[in-house]
């Protein structure tokens, strides 16, 4: 049996990288959907607290739930993308695209933190909840996920689409529709509700290709053993 090379070892990885991606996209969107459910914003946000609302509630709940395996499954798919892109990747393009997923780990467990005070906060034994607990909870909570962990998700977009077009591993299509996508999670997110969203439908997007190309050239790989 001919030994496997670093190169051929590398080629199984688009479908760990495909599978990671598009459980992580389906389980952030989830957290996005149920966070915003749950916490909500404009002019019924004051008068629809936590405390009052069972379905909110439960809503966010399952959204705090979910929260550290979307983290988890984020680091899986950072680790098995760089495996895919392989050993040739720029060395600063892949430090910002590691550092930046990270950071937005670390912002998206930090916004899952200031829901779940706004949580505890409501579910006090024997007081009621404060209106300025309430709004300050609120907007913390949607401080870190628009306006922090949104914008690092686009440095992470762009650099991996950057990466992606230099070494030829993704097709143009999709590079533009990752620029797109950063410029959305940068300019856009903190102003436009639901904008976040963008950042797992690139991601599920991304996925699907990775788990293509893994399809399409398992068959070379099985010929060349």
């Amino acid at each position: 049996m001919q030994e496997k090379g670093p190169g051929q070892e590398a080629l199984e990885t688009p479908r760990a990288a495909g599978l990671a991606g598009v459980v992580f996209a389906l389980l952030l969107a989830a957290v996005i959907v149920l966070v915003r459910l749950g916490i909500p914003e404009g002019v019924d946000a004051a008068s629809a607290p936590v405390s009052t609302n069972a379905a909110r509630r439960s809503a966010l709940e399952t959204a705090l739930a979910l929260v550290p395996f979307a983290g988890i499954f984020f680091l899986w798919f950072i680790g098995a993308v760089r495996a895919h892109v392989g050993a040739v990747e720029d060395k600063f393009l892949a430090t910002v695209f590691l550092g930046s997923g990270l950071v937005f780990t670390a912002m998206l467990f930090a916004a899952g933190a200031a829901a779940g005070a706004v949580l505890v906060v409501a579910h006090s034994p024997g007081t009621a909840q404060a209106p300025d607990s309430w709004d300050f909870g609120r907007h913390l909570a949607y401080s870190l996920m628009t306006e922090y962990a949104m914008r690092m998700a686009a440095v992470f977009v762009s650099s991996l689409s950057v990466i992606g077009h230099r070494l030829g591993v993704l097709p143009r299509w999709l590079t533009i529709v990752g620029f797109v996508t950063a410029l959305t999670l940068l300019f856009v997110s903190s102003n436009v509700p639901w904008a976040e969203l963008a950042f797992p439908a690139w991601s599920l997007l991304l996925s699907g290709h990775i788990l293509a190309v893994g399809r399409r050239d398992r068959p070379r790989r099985t010929a060349a053993r």
